[in-house]
């Protein structure tokens, strides 16, 4: 599909860069599916390109930012595109959520007011103003009070942006809009603060339901930056590498899911989570399939088919924001082109207060699982009395113990630091085969016991190769 045949009610051509530009990107911020500004495209399609882009990026930037209220940082993006061997600028204006946006030297007059009509601009009257803003919305995280009522902190928010190389100063919470406007701490504020009451469940379940839960964490209390950091290597750790077999016997490296994927996922329930009604995102990973759940449902005014189109319609505009100053966020919108690069439309679940993405584990995953499991088995039996099913836990466990070794040091080989799932993921699975037994078995607390691999233990060890 050629994206610059014409122009329509969601886009926008720009030869050059003109006085209109502000008027254009106000008129997106008002309408109901926001759009796209492209410069260096004529208005018959054809792609002329620009000259000194990034000089051009940061202008246009500066503008919008400039000379647009209420403040619209996080509803826009700008960015440089090649097409057709010529470079041009992208304009991604989302739908805004504080209407009427308006020219601030013009004020909220039909001077200042535009909406966007077809393929043109026209001003607002002054009816449609006063409809606009006393419908405008209050119940934004950024009007809401921070809950929190002791001192706040943002250390770990200020260290992120250092290391990103932004100056830090005595201005770095108000330009983040972090306040009400009544100058009090918003809720914003209070998602980034150093320590909340905010986290972010990951639940694990031995089977394909949620009968037998092996693992409970929860990733939070602290900035939600830090949170979500944590949580994306928490994933990287559960999102195993296998090797997959070619049709030409070549051995190639798969993840059970696609990593930018998945990565995209969890940033996506993350940002745009109705955390109005402090209801945090959920990560639940189960043996078949890894499921990530955010509350609040589609936003108001998005529908299905631009929500599977990369449109981009922010419901927390100011934590976007943040994400992107340190990119873990890119482009408006390019989430979702990474997501549906790798999987189909349906691995997303809608209902009125919930959006689930559910991740299918790779089937040649699976099915190397499956085969690891049977070997193993096959292995044992005849040796060993009865049948036996080594999970990836086990197998770690039996690898790590190497002689004589505490529950610390198994647990500091294998890379875990809970010990409650240590416990029922990997120890009393082993105990329960009789792979491992203890050095000390009359004193099972003792502080000096260890752990070392019995006879069948060390069979099925050598199984391993």
């Amino acid at each position: 599909m050629n994206r610059f045949k014409h122009e329509s009610d969601t886009v926008e051509f720009k030869e050059t860069l003109n006085d209109k530009l502000e008027r254009e990107v106000v008129a997106f911020l008002n309408s109901k599916k926001g759009g796209d500004i492209y410069i260096g495209v004529a208005d018959n399609g054809a792609i002329v390109g620009v000259e000194t882009p990034d000089k051009l990026q940061l202008a246009i930037s500066d503008r919008i930012s400039s000379n647009i209220l209420p403040a619209v940082l996080g509803f826009y993006d700008v960015f440089s595109e090649e097409v057709n061997g010529k470079t041009i600028i992208h304009i991604v204006i989302s739908r805004g959520l504080e209407k009427p946006y308006y020219l601030k030297k013009y004020g909220l007059s039909p001077k200042g007011c535009f909406v966007r009509v077809g393929t043109g601009v026209k001003p607002m009257s002054t009816e449609m103003i006063k409809t606009q803003y006393s419908s405008r919305t209050r119940d934004s995280l950024r009007n809401i009070t921070s809950p929190r009522t002791a001192k706040h902190t943002f250390n770990q928010l200020k260290i992120y942006y250092a290391e990103k190389g932004f100056a830090i100063n005595n201005s770095f919470l108000e330009n983040l809009d972090l306040y009400t406007a009544d100058h009090k701490l918003n809720y914003i504020a209070y998602l980034f603060t150093d320590i909340n009451s905010v986290s972010i469940k990951v639940a694990k379940y031995a089977g394909k339901d949620k009968v037998d839960l092996i693992e409970n964490e929860e990733y939070g209390y602290c900035s939600i930056i830090k949170a979500t950091n944590r949580v994306l290597d928490k994933l990287s750790v559960e999102n195993r590498t296998f090797v997959k077999i070619t049709g030409a016997a070549e051995r190639q490296q798969k993840s059970m899911i696609d990593r930018n994927a998945l990565r995209e996922a969890l940033i996506n329930a993350i940002v745009h989570n109705d955390y109005s009604r402090e209801v945090t995102p959920l990560v639940e990973i189960y043996s078949d399939r890894l499921t990530i759940t955010s509350y609040g449902g589609l936003v108001e005014g998005l529908s299905k088919k631009e929500f599977f189109s990369g449109r981009s319609m922010l419901r927390n505009r100011e934590i976007m924001r943040i994400y992107r100053d340190l990119d873990l966020v890119e482009q408006l919108g390019s989430g979702m082109n990474r997501i549906l690069s790798a999987y189909s439309n349906d691995i997303f679940k809608f209902s009125e207060n919930f959006l689930e993405v559910c991740f299918h584990y790779e089937e040649a995953y699976l099915e190397s699982l499956a085969e690891v499991t049977g070997q193993v088995t096959g292995q044992v039996t005849g040796q060993v009395t009865g049948q036996v099913t080594v999970t990836t836990e086990i197998k770690k466990l039996i690898m790590a113990c190497d002689g004589e070794k505490s529950k610390t040091e198994l647990m500091s080989i294998i890379g875990l630091k809970g010990r409650d799932s240590f416990e029922k993921l990997y120890l009393q699975p082993c105990k329960k085969e009789a792979f491992v037994e203890m050095t000390i078995p009359d004193k099972p607390n003792s502080r000096l016991q260890k752990y070392r691999l019995t006879e069948k233990g060390l069979k099925v060890k050598k199984g391993f190769g």
